[in-house]
């Protein structure tokens, strides 16, 4: 557990002294709330805080480990630490450890902003029940964004997860609910899982209840995208080490 905690501190003081990652982290989802949500409802301002949370934590995901993993594989540092006496498992452990201090960090931030500009408030209970929703949710996206960062080529990773980072939170109605896009865009938001995503969030706030069906789809791709994700990891290290 300590070298996990040093590693952990250690990928964290690098990214903190690192601004081209740090700032859209923390701020993106925020102005992005600001510009595209206008003072509604209580009730629609409590779904929007709660979608737009979750576009914020799976911007993690991508960046942190897709990006990241990706510069990695190219890193002589990481050629480095591969020959101490440290495990995969714990380097994994560290950036998962690394990524929730971000991702509680941007969470927290657009939070904030949306309480001060929407009025969105909710009960102690479903607060939990937000946290906890967030805290699961993002678990498919964090396997995803390892499956980038090992399947897609250094240089292509950024531009890919900005790609897939926008299109996934707009087609599965993070920005807006379902019934706002357009038609075409509405066929295929069912089964993308920033749109399970989105459904089991609304759910949390607006109905303190589960959406088992969301929940259901969100572990489905979970499980492909740790597949994914394996297979990456193994074609690498093949690659690299063998």
């Amino acid at each position: 557990m300590r070298l996990v905690l040093l590693h952990a501190r250690a990928t964290t003081v690098e990214l903190l002294r690192y601004p081209a990652f740090l700032v859209p982290t923390l701020l993106f989802p925020a102005v992005f709330f600001l510009f595209f949500v206008a003072p509604r409802s209580p009730v629609a301002a409590r779904a929007e805080m709660a979608t737009f949370a979750g576009f914020a934590v799976i911007g993690v995901a991508f960046f942190q480990f897709g990006v990241g993993i990706a510069a990695d594989r190219v890193s002589p540092w990481e050629s480095y630490v591969r020959t101490l006496p440290v495990g995969p498992g714990v380097r994994l452990a560290a950036r998962l450890l690394s990524a929730a201090v971000f991702a509680v960090a941007t969470a927290a931030l657009l939070v904030v902003t949306a309480l001060a500009v929407s009025g969105a408030s909710l009960s102690p209970g479903r607060w939990g029940g937000l946290a906890a929703a967030l805290l699961l949710g993002t678990v498919p996206f964090a396997f995803l964004g390892i499956a980038l960062g090992y399947w897609a080529p250094p240089k292509a990773a950024l531009p890919l997860a900005n790609l897939l980072y926008l299109l996934l939170a707009y087609a599965g109605g993070l920005w807006t609910r379902p019934s706002g896009l357009p038609e075409a865009i509405r066929g295929v938001s069912g089964f993308l899982p920033t749109r399970a995503l989105s459904d089991g969030l609304v759910a949390a706030v607006l109905a303190g209840s589960v959406d088992w069906r969301a929940w259901a789809t969100l572990i489905l791709f979970s499980l492909v995208f740790a597949g994914l994700a394996v297979a990456g990891y193994r074609r690498d290290e093949g690659r690299r080490f063998s």
